[in-house]
């Protein structure tokens, strides 16, 4: 499954594209998308060895090709990454601190930052028998793209350890290693395997959380709201109990709060609506609300209008998000809950609201013809409905 990952900030000169968002446009027919395998494309792997070899000049470069190029576009990304890691191997020194030296002296001379997972991706195949050279070698890494996915094989090994190395890297000046501490332990990090321990029980990653409440960083706090959204899948309570100790009148943990409670909030949980200031039942009417067109062709934006006016005599906070019924291949229909807007409204004030929803298929969904149900929530409650036709 793709997800949105932001990696590493890497020096300025290489900057690191992202990974894709979570819902990849299937390709039109005049414009097909770029395979994102091609980030490992014959010319990268040349590149990797013309550098190696600058570095080494005893690096033998065409071993490496020999061994990396055959039958590369029969490999999905993250195969020819592995391909990669193993080529490296087949043709570094015997010695692992060796090997470690030079791929540190690589890391900055890599033109693409999801390449330099490979560096990682080296130190979790073949560094479980040096841990403590392992764990620096990760945390230097990281910086240049991501650890996150090379800690969890020493999370699953020995997760008490690797823990507490992860807890003292939440407390370092870099923001890079701040988020591995955070994002590597994820229970339910995308593109990796599941920590079933921590889905378990993830008290363990407490002290980790708890040093980045308040973390000056977008970037780590990003990934601590990522983090407390996974628990919410399998300890809401946990979650909540925990994001209602945090001083929320600081803005960086209100801002955590509000991006980890978000799973919550869309299903109406009223614990989560109360710590964001939502938690009272919205007293409003709603004059207006439309979907148009009202018959729509797959490809096509649907324009989506709504007029909310306040029936109480005091502020409220609201939380506005709209559940769009997707129709199934088989008639049934899915829902999907949509954010839209939180807004305070004063005594008597009326606001409108309007957005556009592009209406085409996507890696994680297809659309299917039929009568798609559009409801308004607002906290967690709903107060209008509308709808399309979708044609064949």
């Amino acid at each position: 499954m793709l997800s949105y990952i932001i990696f590493g900030k890497r020096p300025a000169d290489l900057p690191a594209p992202p990974l894709p968002p979570p819902e990849l446009p299937l390709p039109m027919a005049d414009s097909p998308a770029p395979a994102l395998k091609n980030w490992f494309d014959a010319d990268r792997f040349r590149h990797i060895a013309e550098e190696m070899t600058a570095l080494e000049p005893n690096f033998d470069s065409r071993q490496f090709l020999k061994l990396a190029l055959p039958d590369l576009d029969h490999l999905t990304l993250m195969q020819r990454l592995r391909r990669m890691t193993e080529s490296l191997h087949a043709v570094l020194p015997r010695d692992y601190h060796q090997s470690l030296d030079i791929l540190r002296r690589l890391a900055p001379r890599i033109n693409h930052g999801f390449v330099t997972l490979v560096l990682p991706d080296y130190v979790s195949l073949y560094g479980h028998s040096d841990f403590e050279a392992s764990m620096d070698a990760l945390k230097f890494f990281t910086p240049f793209g991501s650890s996150e996915f090379a800690i969890r094989t020493f999370l699953q090994r020995d997760l008490q350890r690797t823990l507490a190395v992860m807890e003292t890297w939440s407390r370092d000046e870099n923001e890079a290693v701040r988020r591995l501490a955070s994002e590597g332990c994820r229970p339910r990090l995308p593109w990796s395997f599941k920590l079933s321990a921590l889905i378990a029980d993830p008290n363990p990653v407490t002290p980790i959380l708890e040093n980045l409440k308040a973390d000056p960083s977008l970037y780590v706090r990003k990934s601590v709201a990522n983090h407390l959204n996974d628990i919410t899948k399998d300890h809401p309570t946990w979650v909540l109990d925990r994001l209602e100790s945090w001083p929320l009148s600081q803005p960086h943990s209100a801002w955590i709060a509000r991006q980890a409670l978000r799973t919550l909030i869309k299903k109406g949980n009223t614990r989560a609506l109360t710590v964001i200031g939502a938690g009272e039942k919205a007293r409003v009417s709603v004059p207006e609300f439309s979907a148009s067109p009202t018959q729509i062709q797959l490809g096509q934006r649907l324009r989506l209008t709504l007029q909310i006016q306040s029936q109480a005599p005091q502020s409220q906070r609201l939380v506005v998000d709209y559940r769009l019924h997707y129709v199934k291949k088989s008639g049934e229909t899915s829902p999907k809950v949509f954010k839209w807007k939180e807004l305070t409204l004063a005594p008597g004030e009326t606001v409108t609201l309007a957005r556009e929803q592009a209406i085409r298929d996507f890696t994680t969904r297809l659309h299917y013809p039929g009568h798609h149900a559009i409801e308004i929530l607002i906290n967690g409650e709903t107060f209008a409905s509308s709808g399309f036709d979708l044609l064949k």
